[in-house]
């Protein structure tokens, strides 16, 4: 039961860089608040970002069945995150507090991804003493 819950919350949280990734990647950095034009680097590169964050989502999903065997796997897309967001933390005390979604995701990355990842290990250790 704990094994079914933790993946339909993956699922349910891979939602977020298909969605914001997928979505990045057709319409460029035109829908963030305030963003009219972009140099062609700057839409360039947030499209390349956004596709590396749209390919996590995707790794994420391959982690669904038999979750409780893919724990390397697992906690390595999740440093992956954690170091995306450890980047973003930066720039919040830089430069200064983004938008809600922005926010948002930081709480994803630093929050609730770690946590997804602690829970991922106990139903793996779990799995493995039966």
């Amino acid at each position: 039961m704990e094994k079914r819950l933790l993946q339909i919350v993956v699922a349910i949280a891979c939602l977020v860089p298909l969605s914001t990734g997928g979505r990045s990647v057709l319409f460029g950095p035109g829908f963030l608040r305030g963003v009219e034009a972009v140099p062609v680097d700057l839409d360039s590169h947030f499209r390349y970002v956004s596709g590396i964050f749209f390919a996590l989502g995707v790794a994420f999903v391959t982690c669904i069945p038999a979750i409780e065997r893919k724990g390397a796997r697992f906690r390595l897309l999740g440093a992956m995150v954690v170091a995306g967001g450890s980047a973003r933390f930066l720039s919040l005390v830089t430069v200064g507090v983004p938008s809600n979604g922005h926010v948002f995701g930081l709480a994803m990355e630093l929050g609730v991804v770690p946590l997804l990842m602690a829970w991922q290990w106990s139903v793996e250790r779990r799995a493995r003493q039966r």
